[in-house]
């Protein structure tokens, strides 16, 4: 795939700011095969896939008024794909345990106050990881979250080994400061 030209991209994203159908018809078509690939490298599986594309572009599609800077639309798209595979992979694995669980018998050692404190702090971090810059929270998801390997890491953003290592101090030094508090 050739690279995007932003500045052409930055108009086409005026243009549909301005309610133009056609204009984010446009943003798509340039920038589907890009997100979709990110998206199944993240959750593995085709149809979870096409799932992500269609919420990531049906909320680019929704806020697309409130990009400031027309220049950052694949960054910005790049984060809402990013966050919204994140969610559904998260939520896979929550049903995944609880469908273990329902299956193991375990369902009566598990009390109401026991899950609600171990979601509450689930919660609490994830929402600490998702205030660090978009970089250092990406890595630490990825690392910490989704269980990658340094080297997937880099292939999947696009960077050096030695960036999402950097990305994971950074982040970390950060996070136990904000934990701390």
């Amino acid at each position: 795939m050739a690279d995007l030209d932003y500045q052409y991209l930055a108009k086409i994203v005026t243009r549909a700011q301005t309610g133009d159908s056609d204009a984010f018809a446009e943003l798509y078509a340039a920038t589907y095969q890009k997100q979709y690939r990110f998206a199944y490298k993240y959750l593995r599986d085709e149809y979870l896939a096409q799932d992500a594309i269609q919420e990531t572009y049906i909320l680019a599609l929704k806020n697309i008024s409130t990009l400031r800077d027309p220049l950052v639309f694949i960054s910005w798209l790049n984060q809402i794909n990013m966050r919204v595979c994140f969610k559904m992979h998260h939520a896979q694995q929550i049903y995944n345990t609880n469908t273990e669980e329902l299956d193991d018998g375990q369902r009566n050692e598990t009390t109401p106050e026991s899950v609600t404190v171990h979601v509450d702090e689930n919660d609490y971090i994830l929402r600490q990881v998702m205030s660090l810059p978009f970089s250092e929270s990406q890595a630490i998801l990825f690392r910490y979250y989704d269980d990658m390997k340094i080297d997937d890491i880099a292939s999947l953003m696009g960077i050096s080994r030695s960036s999402v290592k950097r990305y994971l101090k950074s982040g970390q030094e950060k996070l136990s400061k904000l934990i701390k508090r």
